[in-house]
C-alpha cells in the first residue's frame, strides 16, 4: 500500500490513498454523500444503524465533524478519527473510521462502509490495514476490534486478510425484517499486529 503522510492527513489536507484514490478526514461538505450511501439498501443490509432518517445521521456525524475541525485546528488527531475516500474525479468511495472505547484507554473499534459503486476493488482492504495501522501506531492501540452480520461474508474475509482473529459469535443478535442474523466478533492485540508486521518486513 501506498505510505500515507499522516502529519498532512492530521493537518486535514486531501493525501494520496493508492495510485486512483485520495483519503481526508471527514468535513461538512460529505455529509450529504455519506447520508446517500447508507440509503442504499445494498450497503443498509448489514448496518444496525442503518437505514434511519437523514436527521438522524445529522445528530451522529456532526459532533464527529465539528471535533475534527477543533483536532485539526490544533494539530492533533480527532478523538474518533473518520476519513473520507474519493478517486481522481472526486468521486466519493467510501468512509473509515477509529471509534475509542470510552471507558477502556488504548481499546478501538474499526469500520469500514463502502458506495455499492466502490465495492470488489479492493478499497476495504487497504482501508481496514489503513486505520488499523493507524490505531496501533499513532493512538497508542493496545486492542482493536471490529464485528460484522454473520452473513456479511466479504466483511469479514476483509478482517481476516488483515490479520484480525475470530473471537467469539453472538447468534441470533440481529433481528432483520426476514429472521435473524449472527454477529461475529474479531479483534486484535498489539502483540498479533507486531508479530504480523515484523512477518510482512521479513
Amino acid at each position: 500500500m501506498t505510505t500515507i503522510d499522516n502529519s498532512r492527513l492530521q493537518q486535514g489536507f486531501p493525501c494520496v490513498f493508492d495510485d486512483t484514490h485520495s483519503i481526508q478526514l471527514i468535513c461538512q461538505e460529505d455529509l450529504a454523500e455519506i447520508v446517500e450511501m447508507l440509503d442504499n439498501p445494498k450497503v443498509s443490509q448489514y448496518l444496525f444503524f442503518a437505514p434511519a432518517p437523514a436527521e438522524v445521521y445529522t445528530a451522529f456525524f456532526t459532533p464527529i465533524i465539528d471535533n475534527t475541525r477543533t483536532a485539526i485546528a490544533s494539530a492533533q488527531w480527532p478523538e474518533h478519527p473518520t476519513f473520507i475516500l474519493r478517486d481522481q474525479d472526486h468521486r466519493f468511495m467510501g468512509m473509515l473510521g477509529i471509534t475509542r472505547n470510552m471507558m477502556l484507554p488504548g481499546n478501538f473499534d474499526v469500520g469500514y462502509q463502502l458506495p455499492e459503486h466502490a465495492w470488489h476493488q479492493g478499497i476495504a482492504t487497504r482501508g481496514c490495514q489503513f486505520i488499523t495501522q493507524l490505531a496501533f501506531e499513532q493512538l497508542g492501540a493496545h486492542k482493536v476490534c471490529a464485528d460484522c452480520y454473520g452473513n456479511n461474508i466479504g466483511s469479514a474475509r476483509v478482517l481476516e486478510k488483515n490479520g484480525f482473529v475470530q473471537e467469539g459469535r453472538q447468534a441470533g443478535f440481529y433481528q432483520l425484517d426476514h429472521g435473524v442474523d449472527d454477529r461475529v466478533l474479531f479483534g486484535m492485540t498489539r502483540d498479533q499486529f507486531a508479530a504480523r508486521q515484523s512477518r510482512s518486513t521479513c
